[in-house]
């Protein structure tokens, strides 16, 4: 079942963007078909907004210093929000995820907001090429399956090491506070916000590494 785009028009504190989102309907009724062929089939979470994204667009609009003629990476990037909130301080904006949808949807919204600074590239971080590199690092809500923190621990770790400096938001999930706790040697500053989105606040947690 193919399922439909549509622009959204965020207002967020201090700025505006649009960017596409799936249908929601859409997505429901191609997962439950999915489902009924694969019981173990997972649920596209890259097609929903969520609060941690949000958070990380409204923190580099606040501190876009912190990307300014910089070359930024997102690693999971869903729909891209932080990237194209990045694109209007960045030197260059890659925006990736492991899913071809993902990167042909944020491809869309990067032609309708005209960003010359930005591509859109499939990229697992299970297998990253090693000429990968970036000033700036940006992860939302990438955190949320315990199989995954080995991994993405290593990941992190490589970065670190090229001298990246990582901005992470995470809701306070409590499954994942050991992968958090190893993270926080690395971490130079932390901050709490709260998002507020579709009638819902939602605390996120906000580091930078």
């Amino acid at each position: 079942m193919a399922v439909s785009l549509q622009l959204q028009h965020l207002e967020r504190p201090g700025y505006s963007i649009d960017l596409f989102i799936p249908n929601a309907q859409d997505v429901q009724d191609s997962y439950l078909l999915q489902k009924q062929a694969d019981a173990l089939v997972p649920f596209p979470h890259w097609t929903k907004l969520w609060p941690a994204a949000l958070a990380l667009g409204d923190f580099i609009h606040l501190h876009p210093q912190l990307v300014q003629n910089k070359n930024v990476l997102e690693l999971a990037a869903g729909l891209g929000l932080p990237s194209f909130v990045a694109a209007r301080y960045a030197k260059t904006v890659c925006c990736s995820d492991y899913l071809e949808a993902a990167v042909d949807t944020m491809t869309q919204s990067v032609q309708h907001l005209q960003l010359s600074n930005v591509t859109c590239k499939v990229l697992d971080w299970n297998h990253l090429p090693d000429d990968v590199t970036a000033d700036v690092l940006l992860f939302s809500d990438i955190n949320y399956d315990p199989d995954q923190f080995n991994q993405l621990y290593r990941v992190i770790q490589r970065f670190l090491s090229q001298g990246t400096v990582i901005l992470l938001t995470t809701p306070q999930r409590l499954m994942a506070k050991p992968f958090i706790e190893k993270l926080l040697p690395f971490c130079k500053q932390q901050y709490e916000i709260d998002v507020f989105h579709q009638q819902q606040h939602t605390p996120v947690s906000l580091f930078v590494l």
